[in-house]
């Protein structure tokens, strides 16, 4: 609790400490990236997921941001899905009425391999490093970022800061510097904690899809304001 509690304050220092050394005119790019990234991310959870919820599970989103904002409180803090993995599976059985077989199996699974946000932000980093050393990208170049991406957020663990690991392979990929992760490094964490928020907001969605489709909801709990989680927390 006292990292959690101290984890904004190290994130503001990482910013100044970019700021302070690159400069207003470096800073401004960096602003423009990160806006782009963020921007990506809100349409992936708020667009994409709450329309395969809507479709799919045929659930009302409002309601699962409000039983699922303890979860992404703790996600944005950790920046880590393994951290949220044992609130996760606790809110999807007994705030979200998803049985326990089914949230066990995906919440774990989806936290290793469900790692949306990361695959945003390194297609979002490719282009961002592309345009500052002057190195125009071809049409087979983005399917190849497209592609590795995606193979490299698979393969990400849950733990903070492993996005920028596994982007450097992205970038090899399409012969762009390693180097050009410094640019980035200093206002990654609070990126990292944003994408972090979006991968097990994923998660939770696609177990509410899988729970409705197998008969393992119990839509009463769903619906209901009065759970057991939240009479514990009163």
């Amino acid at each position: 609790m006292i990292i959690m509690n101290f984890a904004l304050i190290g994130v503001f220092c990482l910013i100044a400490s970019t700021f302070a050394t690159t400069g207003w005119d470096a800073f401004i790019p960096l602003l423009k990236y990160m806006g782009a990234v963020l921007l990506a991310l809100f349409i992936q959870a708020g667009g994409t997921y709450m329309a395969m919820l809507s479709i799919f599970a045929q659930l009302n989103p409002i309601r699962f941001f409000k039983k699922f904002a303890p979860v992404m409180n703790l996600a944005f803090s950790t920046a880590s899905s393994n951290a949220s993995i044992p609130l996760n599976i606790e809110t999807m059985e007994k705030r979200m009425g998803v049985s326990k077989s089914v949230a066990y199996f995906t919440i774990p699974l989806g936290a290793t391999i469900n790692m949306d946000g990361t695959a945003i932000m390194q297609g979002v980093a490719v282009v961002f490093v592309s345009q500052v050393y002057g190195i125009e990208l071809t049409f087979a170049s983005f399917l190849t970022v497209i592609l590795t991406a995606t193979l490299a957020s698979v393969g990400t663990a849950g733990v903070p800061g492993v996005g920028l690991v596994t982007l450097s392979m992205v970038l090899t990929s399409v012969g762009l510097p390693v180097e050009g992760i410094a640019l980035i490094m200093g206002i990654d964490r609070l990126l990292d904690m944003t994408r972090t928020v979006v991968n097990i907001t994923g998660d939770a969605v696609c177990t509410l899809i899988v729970a409705k489709k197998e008969k393992e909801f119990d839509q009463e709990i769903f619906y209901n304001d009065n759970s057991e989680l939240e009479e514990a927390a009163i």
